[in-house]
């Protein structure tokens, strides 16, 4: 019987993907490939950033089991902030991100649709966008306080990118639409992050190309969870 479960499991979240969809990752993961033969990228990079684009493609269609792989690049991208010295980063991964998904995986199997396995999108009110937007502002600011006195070497971005993505997770944990508009942010913001890195000489391209590739998924699904909404 468990056997059984486990395989209707795997075919529902195998299923409902589009081909352009599936195309998509693949010329992704073949670029970092390449980056891993050619460009000798390091192997946490590597891991972090198949992990860590696995998890957004398959959170976008809204199945469970992007937490498998949420849970395991999480794990990696903590490691590469701790040996940039990327605090921020660091604490939002280890001491937010890993609890966030443990919870987020319960949280989904609540609101699940039988039929497809993928989860019930949501919205929020005007009034949880106003608090959520003036919290997230306080957040930041407090945060750049926090981490310029700490040595980070990237301040400003660090604490941007900290406090969003800990908005963006609790969205996500929500199954909120708004999680893709806060996710483009950090997005493009890590993207200058790690290109300072990567000019400081650290060998993180597969890290940058994730980020990259991040903001492109972010755009894509939010216009995906607004047609669904609709």
């Amino acid at each position: 019987m468990k056997l059984q479960q486990i395989n209707t499991f795997i075919k529902k979240e195998l299923s409902g993907w589009k081909k352009e969809e599936l195309a998509g990752i693949f010329i992704v993961l073949a670029i970092i490939i390449y980056n891993a033969v050619v460009l000798k990228d390091s192997a946490v990079a590597i891991t972090s950033a198949v992990c860590g684009i696995l998890y957004t493609v398959i959170a976008g269609k809204g199945k469970i089991s992007c937490y498998l792989f949420g849970l395991t690049g999480s794990s990696f991208y903590g490691y590469l902030a701790f040996s940039n010295a990327l605090w921020g980063n660091l604490l939002l991964y280890v001491g937010y991100y890993i609890p966030m998904q443990i919870l987020g995986i319960f949280k989904w199997k609540k609101n699940l649709k039988k039929e497809t396995n993928e989860i019930y999108k949501t919205q929020l009110t005007n009034k949880e966008r106003f608090i959520l937007t003036l919290i997230s502002f306080l957040g930041c600011f407090i945060g750049y306080i926090i981490l310029h006195n700490a040595n980070d070497t990237h301040p400003i971005t660090d604490s941007m990118t900290t406090i969003l993505s800990i908005t963006g997770m609790y969205l996500t944990v929500r199954r909120c639409i708004e999680q893709w508009i806060i996710w483009t942010l950090v997005n493009a913001l890590a993207i200058i992050m790690w290109f300072s890195v990567l000019q400081s000489g650290q060998k993180v391209y597969s890290t940058l190309l994730m980020w990259s590739v991040y903001l492109i998924l972010g755009i894509y699904f939010y216009f995906q969870w607004r047609k669904e909404l609709k």
